[in-house]
């Protein structure tokens, strides 16, 4: 089958929005298709050298972000302190690692979402589900929850937005590691791990300075970094409206981000998002582990060339399953011969659901999924080249654990996710100091 951008259409494609009007969704295609790109080819391409270099062990990746990103964060507050957090992750594992981290954000069009069931119900009305902003409304009436081609726009502008104000700071000097006590949001001096960072901090200027005076070493680029962006490829006529050809360059090229992923609940190997997904130049990735599937025909289609820095594979399993499957999942890549990078997702297959009907996650879990995962690797000869996490740059309580020992009852203080729990600052900073220790 010839791959074109529309190709996708002529295959079934799961969790994609039924729409009233196809000519309104075809309106709203034609819009975001003659807007400029929110990303060049340059950068991807320098992404997919970089994470080339990490599924050697030459870096290491650092994804993190929102579950799902909504129109009304698209505020200077929340992008600053999103982008704070994964810097100040990223820097803490560059500390402990010496290596270069590779710094890709769920964010700037992490609108979408999939979802177990095409509608809900509440108080015996049934509507579609919530299913990102992207698609509809949280707000459960009939009006909200219908889905809304003017959304596909929307998403769009803001995702520019994010972006271009990204792009402000870091140019402005945001990430100048010559003053990183700028760098500290106020409510981690209450964390028992405060001191901990506080000389992690103090330690990293010092670096700076002497790296400045001693050699050329790009581990720590004191003047600003590189940041990515990444969203699930999973609204695919939106993707399909970025996808075009570039100047001097072969083949199509998604444009909406630099890194797009295929989730675990759309992976059919004869669906539409494998479909699309083949024929993009983009690095990609792919998450595995609550939905089985058979990797070694997948990389076939997908990575058919071995190209470095290509292929992403992202381990959900839970810290349950983890022992069991991902042995069997690194032994059938090894198999093939093909080059990919291993990357954990420590957090989806560790949801739970309290009593009281909270969605929560717990630190220990998290991390013991983590260990074990580093474990895994290491027994197999094999690399494991980055985390995948959900993270919040404001003092959030949606998930259980961490340093101060947040439990079930204080999720009820500041829980504002609207799908899936997300580590906030002070649990994200732990976080990266552990996983900093364990790969030392």
């Amino acid at each position: 089958m010839t791959w074109s951008p529309t190709s996708w259409q002529e295959k079934n494609t799961a969790q994609q929005p039924t729409y009233e009007c196809e000519s309104d969704l075809l309106n709203a295609e034609q819009i975001v298709a003659s807007l400029p790109p929110l990303v060049s080819s340059f950068e991807i391409e320098s992404l997919k050298s970089q994470l080339a270099e990490a599924s050697q062990g030459k870096r290491f990746l650092l994804q993190a972000g929102d579950c799902a990103e909504r129109f009304l964060d698209c505020r200077p507050e929340h992008i600053t302190g999103q982008l704070k957090v994964i810097l100040q992750m990223s820097l803490v594992l560059v500390h402990s690692m010496d290596r270069s981290v590779i710094r890709v954000g769920r964010i700037a069009g992490q609108f979408a979402k999939p979802r177990s069931s095409d509608v809900e119900q509440s108080n015996g009305e049934t509507l579609p589900s919530y299913r990102g902003d992207l698609v509809n409304d949280i707000t459960f009436t009939k009006d909200a929850r219908t889905p809304d081609p003017d959304r596909l726009v929307r998403g769009f502008e803001r995702s520019a937005m994010t972006i271009n104000f990204i792009r402000a700071l870091i140019d402005g000097g945001f990430a100048d590691l010559h003053h990183p006590e700028y760098w500290d949001l106020g409510f981690v001096e209450h964390s028992p791990k405060a001191s901990e960072f506080q000389s992690i901090i103090e330690s990293i200027a010092e670096t700076v300075v002497s790296r400045e005076h001693q050699s050329s070493d790009d581990v720590f680029d004191t003047d600003r970094v590189e940041f990515f962006t990444s969203h699930e490829g999973l609204h695919l006529h939106y993707e399909q409206a970025q996808t075009r050809k570039v100047p001097r360059r072969e083949g199509w090229y998604d444009l909406s981000c630099h890194f797009p992923w295929i989730g675990a609940r759309t992976t059919a190997i004869d669906g539409g998002h494998v479909e699309y997904f083949r024929g993009i130049q983009n690095p990609i990735a792919m998450k595995l582990g609550t939905h089985d599937v058979d990797v070694e025909p997948l990389l076939d289609i997908l990575h058919p060339d071995n190209e470095a820095g290509r292929m992403t594979l992202i381990h959900r399993y839970g810290t349950k399953r983890v022992h069991d499957e991902l042995p069997k999942l690194i032994e059938a890549v090894q198999a093939t011969g093909k080059d990919v990078l291993f990357v954990c997702d420590p957090m989806h297959g560790n949801t739970k659901t309290t009593d009281s009907g909270i969605k929560t996650r717990d630190f220990d879990a998290i991390m013991s999924e983590l260990d074990d995962s580093i474990a895994i690797h290491q027994s197999l000869n094999s690399t494991l080249g980055g985390v995948h996490v959900e993270v919040c740059g404001q003092n959030v309580t949606e998930c259980t654990g961490g340093a101060r020992g947040l439990d079930e009852e204080g999720l009820h203080d500041s829980y504002e996710s609207l799908v899936d729990p997300r580590l906030n600052y002070e649990q994200a900073i732990e976080l990266s100091m552990l996983i900093g220790q364990k790969l030392s």
